[in-house]
Parts: structure tokens; C-alpha cells; sequence
């Protein structure tokens, strides 16, 4: 062997499955992707091949390793990836159907049937789109022949653990993502199972994540050119390994939360304790016993993007804009007395309604497209400091932020997030925070030191961006404003919704 020990790290996200070797102080020393198709066969349905996230990640670490100078320094493999997302399969391990995705809302009725009070105490999860629970019960309703006759229902970790060790298991930090977990006590939930209408037979062996999974099938090995099979480390999903990935875990600083402003804008603080809420969705954290509460917007980057794109310059064609963000930037906090509830994709913490839809208020002639856009800049900062408040009357306040994600390196909303919320953000180094926080999975495990300070070492922090207290003050008012829009027009999102519903006179 030449060179220090390295570990790989695969994030199977919605767009892609990567594959990065990492060293024990977090340096990528080779990377590699390769992209996953993405269907929408109907109105609020996105599905995918699940074939492809084996193919995709086979052909990623294959490359990653070859990359190596030598792959006999590769100690351990560990494995991330989006959340929620699942597929059946028949006794062979084959797709049934397509995977349905976290992103998928085809089941509202069964969120308004099955969302409760105790799915929320036993889950973790307030009634919303994304928990595979309801998706599953929408099958169990729709396609009842076919969910009866899976041999195994897999969300993505388990799914590549099988293909990857032969071993039918997963961690609990990546089951979780189904909303099947009793998660108090780490085990898949009888009552939570009858909702979705699953057997337990059909359901993966669970250990904690962190533990070892087994090694890598001897075939797999060579296929991707490993001189011999390494050990697969239990993963976590995507968030969490983010959240890791940027030192924020138990044991470290207290009081810090990991921000993700990518498309969606996720938070996440972690607990030693378990307590859930409306405000916040609690999941299975790292390492075991502890959890992660976490906050969500689904439209964040995906907001800016959708600006630039369709009322930014042409010529762009939605790439990022210096002079618009520059005209942005000289509007004063408020943007003028512009206001954009930022619910363009439903809304989810705290209110969690579906029918939610995006509001900007107060146009008049004087605004431009810079005001508008500073506007859904500032409207996401404004969900944020409400996410925060919620965390706050939960009795676990977030006093610092790890941001990270395209929103994180636009210099003009890493400010407003920073002075409308009054917090300190320091910026994550780095494009693949989640897959080095799977690789600090993968040294702890190897290196059997404390998941803490292996997060400490591997995890890079750049820039700070410190709040201005006189920019704070004068936000406050136009943040009290803001809140009010939602509550407001929450009746009329409704009656839109309506008129949309399929079979419905405006459909």
C-alpha cells in the first residue's frame, strides 16, 4: 500500500449517485458521478428506475477508484443518500414498479385520513408529503395486488446494502426516512406498519448507524476494483450526513444547526432527547439514541432559480445573475415594502399544508425585478427565523448556523439570512458535505474514536458571516408583517387548491 488510508462515500441523491474517497482529515482525493433520470408520470408524481441507483453508484465508485493511485488504501465504504424514497421488490431483489420519491404529493387523501396526533408522537413526522407512510398506504389502496406481493419494501440504503453485502438490513438513521419507525425505541412500528398496509416480513433487518453492515460481496469488490472487499458501514440519510458533514452532531459545539439552502431549505439541530412537535419533524440521528430535529421549505434555491428563469435575463437562461444580484444588494431590508410568502412548493414547518401556495404583496410601479427578487430572498430568511422560533419555544435554541448548499454561496442571501435571523453563519467548505459526513461514519467506525470529534476532523468550515444588530432591528417589523400573510390567506390557498382538484370545474 502507498499513501495514507483513505474511505469512499457514496451519496445516492435524487439527481445523481456520487462516489468520493476521502482522507482521515476530509480532503476529497477523487470524486466521481453519474446522473439519475428523474419521471413524472402524472400530476404530483415523480418516480425512478431504482435499477439505476445500483447502476449509477457501481459506475461511480468504479471510477472514483480508479481515480486512486492505490485502491488497496481504501479501509471502509459508507453510504448516504436522499430520503424517503422507496421501492418494492420481488423475491430476487428486483423493482416491482418505479421507486416513488420523497418528492411525490400524489397522497393527499391519505395524509388527511392517517395524519394524527399519535402518527406524529410514534413517527416523529407531522402529517406532509414526504414520509413514505402515506405513499405506501396510497399503494396499499391503488395497487394492493402488487404492495401484497413485494417481497421487500427498501428505502435507498437498504436497497444498495443488499446489492452491495448481500445482507437484507439497514440502519435505523435511513429507515427512519419511511416514517415506519417507533422511533423512541428504534424499531419498526406494528401500529405504524397496519396505516401502510406492510407486512413485517417485507421490511429489512435493522442495526444502529455506524455499525458495520458486512463486507462487500467479493464480485462487487472487483467490479469496482477493490483488491479485496472492504467493510460497508451503516449510513444515514442525506440531511443528517450534512449535518455531520459540517460538525454539527452531538457532543460538538452546543447550540448549532446545520442550514441547507439548496433547492429545499432544510435546518437541523441535534437532541439528546426525544420530543416532537409541529414545529420541527424529529429523525433518527448519529450516533445512536440521539436524534436530529429538523425544519423544512421546500422551495429555496429552487426559488431564485425559478426567477432568474422565468422573469430574469433571457440570455441567461436562469444562471446566476451578478447584475441583478448586485441591484438586490443596494435595496435597503425590506426590499422597498415588497413581502413574498415563499410557498411555491406547499408548505411545510410549521404549518404543513399542501394547498399553501407562493404570495408576493405589496407591488406598486416603483418596484423592479430586483425588488422582487430580494424579496423571495428575504422570504426565505423569514421562514427561517420562524423555524427558529419554533426550535426555540421547544426548549432547543439554535444560536449558530453551518450553511451550506448554491443558496449558501450567493455572498447577498448569506447576509440577509444572517441579519434577518440575527445569527452567526459559518460557510462548509466543500460541494459534498453529505458524503463527508458519511466518510466520518466510516472513520469512526474503522478508527473506533468518538463520532464527535472524527466530525471534527473532517468537517471544514470557511467564512463567517456575522448579522448586523441595526440591519436585525429593522427587519423585526417587516418579519411581523410577513407572518401574517400566510394566516390570512390560508382560506383562499385552500379554495385554489380546489379548483385544481382533478374532476373539479377549473381542472
Amino acid at each position: 500500500m502507498t499513501g495514507e488510508p483513505l474511505v469512499l462515500a457514496v451519496d445516492c441523491s435524487t439527481t445523481a449517485s456520487k462516489a468520493v474517497a476521502f482522507d482521515a482529515r476530509g480532503h476529497e482525493v477523487a470524486t466521481a458521478s453519474t446522473p439519475l433520470d428523474l419521471d413524472r408520470p402524472g400530476p404530483g408524481r415523480h418516480e425512478q428506475d431504482a435499477g439505476q441507483w445500483w447502476t449509477a453508484t457501481l459506475a461511480s465508485l468504479g471510477r472514483c477508484v480508479a481515480d486512486l493511485d492505490d485502491p488497496g488504501r481504501v479501509r471502509a465504504l459508507c453510504v448516504t443518500h436522499q430520503r424517503e424514497s422507496f421501492v418494492c421488490l420481488d423475491a430476487d431483489g428486483r423493482p416491482l414498479r418505479p421507486a416513488i420519491l420523497w418528492l411525490d404529493s400524489r397522497a393527499g387523501a391519505e395524509i388527511s385520513a392517517f395524519g394524527s396526533p399519535r402518527v406524529l408522537a410514534v413517527s416523529g413526522k407531522p402529517p406532509d408529503t414526504t414520509p413514505a407512510l402515506y405513499k405506501l398506504a396510497w399503494l396499499a389502496r391503488h395497487e394492493p395486488q402488487m404492495l401484497g406481493a413485494a417481497a421487500r419494501v427498501a428505502e435507498v440504503h437498504a436497497f444498495l446494502a443488499e446489492r452491495l453485502t448481500g445482507r437484507w438490513a439497514t440502519s435505523t438513521g435511513s429507515a427512519d426516512s419511511l416514517g415506519l419507525l417507533d422511533l423512541a425505541a428504534a424499531q419498526w412500528s406494528p401500529e405504524l406498519l397496519a396505516v401502510a398496509g406492510v407486512r413485517p416480513d417485507q421490511l429489512p433487518d435493522l442495526v444502529p448507524p455506524g455499525a458495520v453492515l458486512g463486507d462487500l460481496l467479493p464480485g462487487v469488490a472487483r467490479a469496482i476494483g477493490l483488491p479485496a472487499p472492504v467493510p460497508l458501514v451503516a449510513g444515514i440519510g442525506d440531511g443528517q450526513a450534512a449535518g455531520l458533514g459540517a460538525g454539527v452532531v452531538t457532543g460538538g459545539e452546543p447550540g448549532a444547526a446545520y442550514l441547507n439552502l439548496g433547492t429545499s431549505m432544510v435546518l437541523g439541530t441535534p437532541s439528546d432527547r426525544y420530543v416532537t412537535g409541529q414545529a420541527f419533524r424529529t429523525l433518527a440521528g448519529a450516533p445512536a439514541g440521539t436524534y436530529v430535529l429538523e425544519t423544512v421549505l421546500n422551495a429555496a434555491a429552487y426559488l431564485a432559480d425559478w426567477f432568474r428563469r422565468e422573469l430574469g435575463d433571457p440570455a441567461l437562461g436562469g444562471a446566476p445573475d451578478p447584475v441583478l444580484e448586485a441591484a438586490a444588494a443596494a435595496l435597503p431590508p425590506g426590499a422597498d415594502g415588497l413581502l413574498a410568502v415563499p410557498y411555491w412548493n406547499a408548505a411545510q414547518t410549521p404549518y404543513w399544508d399542501a394547498a399553501a401556495r407562493g404570495a408576493v404583496v405589496g407591488l406598486t410601479g416603483a418596484h423592479t425585478r430586483a425588488h422582487v427578487y430580494r424579496a423571495l430572498l428575504e422570504g426565505v430568511a423569514f421562514e427561517l427565523r420562524l423555524h427558529l422560533d419554533g426550535l426555540a419555544a421547544a426548549g432547543t435554541p439554535v444560536t449558530s448556523l453551518r450553511a451550506m448548499g448554491g443558496g449558501s454561496r450567493s455572498p447577498l442571501w448569506a447576509q440577509v439570512v444572517a441579519d434577518v435571523t440575527g445569527r452567526e453563519i459559518r460557510l462548509a467548505e466543500g460541494r459534498e458535505i453529505s458524503a463527508r459526513g458519511a466518510a466520518a461514519l466510516a472513520w469512526a467506525a474503522v478508527g473506533g474514536g468518538a463520532l464527535a470529534d472524527t466530525c471534527a476532523s473532517v468537517g471544514h468550515l470557511g467564512a463567517t458571516v456575522g448579522p448586523r444588530p441595526d440591519v436585525t432591528a429593522a427587519y423585526d417589523p417587516v418579519f411581523s408583517l410577513q407572518q401574517q400573510v400566510y394566516p390570512r390567506l390560508r382560506d383562499v390557498f385552500a379554495g385554489l387548491a380546489a379548483l385544481q382538484a382533478p374532476g373539479s370545474a377549473g381542472a
